[in-house]
C-alpha cells in the first residue's frame, strides 16, 4: 500500500448526523456499510413481498445473461462471491429448479422456463422502480463520480491503485 498524497485529514468517530463541512473527517467504512446495508435491506424487503430473493433474481440473470447457457458449476462460481456464504448459489439453484424457473438440458446447461423469465421481467421491473427511489436527487453525474471514488479506493487498500 502506498502512502496518501496530499494532504491528510484526520479520521473523526463515526457521526450520523455530522454536517456537510465535517464528512471529510468521517470513515468510509461506516457510511459505505450503512449505504450497503440499507440498500439491501430495502431491496430485499420489497422482493420478499413477491417471494422471490435478491440472489434467485441473481441465477435468473446469469442463465438470462449470458451468450450460451451457463452449467451448474459455472452459476455457483461466478455468483458465490455476492452470496451470504459458500453453499447459498447452489441451493437457489435447486429452489429455482423445483419453482420450475429453470430446466436443464440435455448437455447439463441451465435455461429459463417461460415461468422463469416472467419471473425475471417481474423481478427487472420492481429493482428498477427501487432504483429509482434509491437515486431519487442524485444525477448520473454524481452516482458516477462516486462509483468511481469507492472503485479507486478498493484498488488503494488492494494494491492496484494504477
Amino acid at each position: 500500500m502506498r502512502p496518501p498524497s496530499g494532504t491528510t485529514t484526520d479520521q473523526a468517530p463515526a457521526d450520523p448526523t455530522a454536517t456537510d463541512d465535517a464528512l471529510a473527517t468521517q470513515p468510509i467504512g461506516y457510511w459505505s456499510g450503512l449505504a450497503h446495508s440499507a440498500v439491501t435491506r430495502h431491496l430485499r424487503d420489497a422482493m420478499a413481498r413477491i417471494d422471490v430473493t435478491q440472489p434467485q433474481y441473481w441465477v435468473l440473470n446469469r442463465v438470462n445473461g449470458g451468450p450460451e447457457a451457463p452449467s451448474r458449476e459455472e452459476v455457483v462460481t461466478q455468483l458465490t462471491p455476492l452470496a451470504d456464504g459458500p453453499h447459498e448459489i447452489a441451493r437457489v439453484v435447486d429452489q429455482l429448479l423445483h419453482r420450475g424457473w429453470l430446466s436443464v438440458d440435455a448437455g447439463h446447461r441451465f435455461r429459463l422456463t417461460d415461468a422463469g423469465e416472467a419471473a425475471r421481467v417481474q423481478v427487472r421491473d420492481l429493482v428498477t422502480g427501487l432504483r429509482a427511489v434509491v437515486h431519487d436527487g442524485i444525477s448520473d453525474e454524481e452516482y458516477v463520480a462516486t462509483l468511481k471514488v469507492l472503485r479507486r479506493m478498493v484498488a488503494n487498500v488492494e494494491g492496484d491503485a494504477s
